[in-house]
């Protein structure tokens, strides 16, 4: 029994698995700031534009049967605000961001020769394989 709760401890502390819970709070947390963004600021701003913010009274009645269309419009148009919101307002800066981070890219350290197609250093003037001049590289 001594073993199963020292196993069990160890995985419960392992990093992993502190990351994924950890992951997984931020994530319920960032849902609940990314939901509040869409009903409360993305979609009366769309119903302001198209002068109608609830489908959900939409349908249409065959043999008795109803079918709300309308409700699949408002969660269809939900999902297509909180995508748009979440690559828009999120993804794009995040993006950016990384970007300014990582900075640009390393110069290449090699360079195929047109001659033979071999791959040579890219300072080289002279092909190690076939011996052909290598064209100079402009300077930028």
């Amino acid at each position: 029994m001594k073993n199963i709760l020292k196993g069990f401890k160890e995985f419960v502390l392992r990093g992993s698995v502190v990351d994924l819970a950890v992951g997984v709070m931020i994530g319920a947390a960032f849902n609940g700031v990314v939901t509040a963004l869409v009903k409360d600021l993305m979609t009366p701003l769309i119903a302001a534009i198209f002068k109608q913010p609830n489908f959900s009274t939409f349908f249409f009645t065959v043999n008795g049967s109803q079918f709300l269309y309308g409700d699949f419009i408002n969660n269809l148009i939900s999902f297509l605000i909180t995508a748009a919101t979440i690559y828009f307002f999120i993804v794009i800066p995040i993006n950016k961001l990384s970007g300014i981070r990582k900075g640009p890219p390393p110069e290449a350290t090699t360079k195929t020769c047109p001659e033979c197609l071999s791959s040579i250093p890219a300072k080289a003037n002279r092909c190690a394989y076939c011996t052909s001049i290598q064209p100079t590289r402009e300077k930028k």
